[in-house]
């Protein structure tokens, strides 16, 4: 399998810093060669211009979304309950990735909409084959989201002993949900 280019995944990282940092239209094309260490000739040789760049940092947040369902498919406990116990964000590159394609949904991005709901639909299809009820699939889903939402927005407890109890309960309730239904 050939290598990535090196350039490449440092301007694609240097654009979800960017947005992250400083938001969607700081991540210019120059600042975004400048943040990398690269010539802008050199962005240009990977990323034409800044569609190219923006469909790029959506296509790797849906590859690494893709190794996540593996993951949670594999996962000796389950897709339900992997999916909520690694909801809490922790600044992973698949997070970063998440929440530049979330900035980029806020900002009107179209690709960016798709994105997330290919990436929604999939966790959501997987979490379903593993619980077998859609209202189920759904309210797990859904705490898994408000807890990525929270940690993401530092609104959770930083005690992460508070933290596993808050996930804990939130994972007896998936189990109570399907041992009820």
């Amino acid at each position: 399998m050939p290598r990535k280019p090196v350039a490449r995944e440092k301007l694609l990282t240097a654009f979800e810093h960017l947005v992250l940092s400083e938001g969607e239209r700081a991540a210019t094309l120059d600042a975004v060669a400048a943040r990398a260490g690269v010539s802008k000739g050199g962005l240009l040789y990977h990323f034409p211009h800044r569609q190219a760049l923006v469909d790029a940092a959506l296509a790797r947040c849906e590859e690494m979304a893709r190794e996540d369902l593996t993951r949670l498919t594999q996962s000796p406990r389950g897709a339900a309950r992997e999916f909520l116990a690694t909801s809490l964000y922790e600044d992973s590159p698949l997070d970063r990735s998440l929440m530049v394609a979330f900035r980029m949904v806020q900002s009107g991005e179209p690709g960016a909409r798709e994105t997330c709901e290919r990436v929604t639909r999939e966790w959501y299809r997987v979490v379903l084959e593993d619980v077998g009820d859609p209202m189920i699939a759904t309210a797990v889903q859904c705490m898994g989201d408000g807890l990525y939402q929270r940690a993401s927005m530092g609104l959770l407890p930083e005690d992460p002993e508070e933290k596993q109890q808050i996930l804990q309960r939130l994972l007896d309730t998936a189990d109570r949900l399907a041992r009820d239904s």
